[in-house]
């Protein structure tokens, strides 16, 4: 039996984090296998609380990167976030919440990222869509603070050119970069 302390301290891990942990779920691999990921990275959590750092998003953040790679091919996660990422997009959708000019530049990020790699889509996605910290997105995906940089700005590289190509004719290369991906000096606070 766990001790009511630890059970306290899981219980707040859970109404914390869990928000958190599903969303990457999401956008690692759909709606439709979010909850189970999130689900296993608890379970997990729970085993091992003892091991669970102060600071646990990074951890938790880890412990579902793993249970991704583990139940799950990657050709799986990767079919069922494009159908995502195109309903998102969809013209319905676009008719329907047509607010704004920000929804046309969010539906060209969402077709840009489904363009990319699963790999970019993360190291992109850890900062901001996630909020984390450089730092603490480079130990999700297991390394030091230096290559995750170098690895995000290949990756922005790669999707200001994945724009391009999708409307070659629209300023989008800079929107994502400025308003939606924080800068490496604002990644570190």
């Amino acid at each position: 039996m766990i001790e009511p302390g630890l059970r306290d301290r899981f219980t707040v891990l859970y109404s914390s984090c869990y928000s958190s942990v599903y969303a990457y779920a999401v956008s690692r691999a759909g709606r439709q296998l979010a909850e189970e990921v999130a689900s296993e990275t608890f379970c997990v959590a729970w085993r091992r609380i003892d091991d669970v750092p102060d600071e646990a998003l990074p951890w938790l953040l880890g412990v579902a990167r793993n249970v991704l790679r583990e139940s799950y091919r990657a050709e799986a996660r990767r079919q069922s976030l494009e159908n995502e990422l195109a309903d998102w997009s969809s013209a319905t959708e676009l008719t329907v919440r047509d607010v704004a000019e920000s929804v046309t530049e969010r539906a060209a990020i969402l077709r840009g990222l489904a363009a990319l790699s699963d790999e970019d889509r993360e190291l992109l996605t850890l900062v901001a869509w996630h909020g984390l910290r450089a730092a603490d997105a480079a130990k999700v995906v297991g390394c030091s603070t230096a290559t995750y940089f170098v690895r995000l700005h290949r990756a922005r590289r790669r999707l200001q050119r994945a724009l391009a190509a999708a409307e070659p004719h629209a300023s989008t290369g800079t929107v994502f970069s400025s308003r939606s991906l924080p800068s490496a000096k604002e990644s570190t606070r």
